[in-house]
């Protein structure tokens, strides 16, 4: 199935972009946005946002919609939560989305170094927003991001109940994901939550709809809405290139349901405009 032309994007270019990545790689880290082969790569670095993603560049499972490579789990570097504070305040950011790979084979699934970097970039004054995995709906760990701080709390729900067991990787529900987002507004009320749905797997509008309704009762507050765009022949197959007018209904939608941002379009992506949806999280909440 051939892409339209609103979902292609220009290769990023230009010594601002080199400069930074050069320098994420000086490091040895490496960001979602590269590993995920983000389209809005160039827009988010140039706009001072940058995503973070931690714990080593390999994960534990294996989504079917995901380009990261799993397995082969590598020892964590312990001076890498300095490395990524060092690199924010290089970069001159000012929010910094912090997210990592599962880590299943660690005893605590990776949370304490995840809330580690967390503090690291804090140090520095600036926002952070933590975009976590499920930790296996593990209280204690939820609770070690949660009292680290972060700005915003984001995990992805990903896709629609029905195709969450063909598309996620088997330790990963539809429910347990719900329950996650839901402890983390229930421990802390004030604490700014996000999720995120793809399309293009074949959902339908009615089954969005009752994810949107999931996700408000669950306390989320900011949600987007993305196409699927396959990273390569290795993942699932796109069922379907959406058009812009149903992006722009369903931005409407969630604003109906109650969100109190969302982003809906082909390109966006969990971190999209994260600056913004924290500022404008900001204005209301206070």
């Amino acid at each position: 199935m051939e892409r339209p032309e609103y979902v292609k994007v220009k290769l990023p270019t230009g010594d601002s972009f080199y400069n930074l990545s050069n320098l994420i790689r000086g490091n040895s880290l490496h960001t979602v946005c590269e590993e995920a082969r983000c389209p809005n790569i160039s827009e988010c670095w140039e706009s001072g946002t940058a995503t973070f993603m931690i714990l080593g560049k390999n994960c534990s499972r294996g989504c079917r919609f995901c380009s990261v490579t799993h397995g082969n789990m590598e020892n964590l570097d312990p001076d890498e939560p300095a490395k990524v504070r060092d690199s924010v305040r290089n970069m001159n950011l000012k929010y910094a989305v912090i997210t990592s790979v599962d880590r299943d084979d660690l005893p605590d699934q990776g949370s304490g170094h995840y809330s580690e970097t967390i503090k690291q970039v804090k140090s520095l004054g600036i926002r952070v927003e933590a975009l976590i995995p499920d930790f296996r709906g593990d209280k204690k760990l939820i609770d070690a991001i949660i009292n680290s701080k972060p700005d915003v709390i984001a995990h992805n729900v990903e896709t629609v109940r029905r195709l969450t067991p063909s598309i996620r990787d088997a330790r990963a529900g539809y429910d347990q994901s719900l329950s996650v987002l839901s402890y983390i507004k229930d421990k802390n009320p004030d604490m700014i939550t996000k999720s995120s749905i793809m399309l293009g797997h074949g959902e339908t509008d009615e089954e969005v709809e009752q994810t949107m309704s999931d996700l408000i009762k669950s306390g989320v507050d900011i949600l987007t809405i993305g196409q699927y765009l396959r990273p390569s022949k290795k993942q699932i197959e796109v069922k379907e290139y959406c058009s812009s007018e149903r992006y722009k209904r369903l931005e409407a939608v969630g604003y109906e349901y109650g969100f109190r941002f969302v982003a809906s379009g082909p390109l966006v992506r969990t971190s999209y405009r994260a600056f913004e949806a924290w500022a404008a999280q900001n204005i209301k909440l206070n």
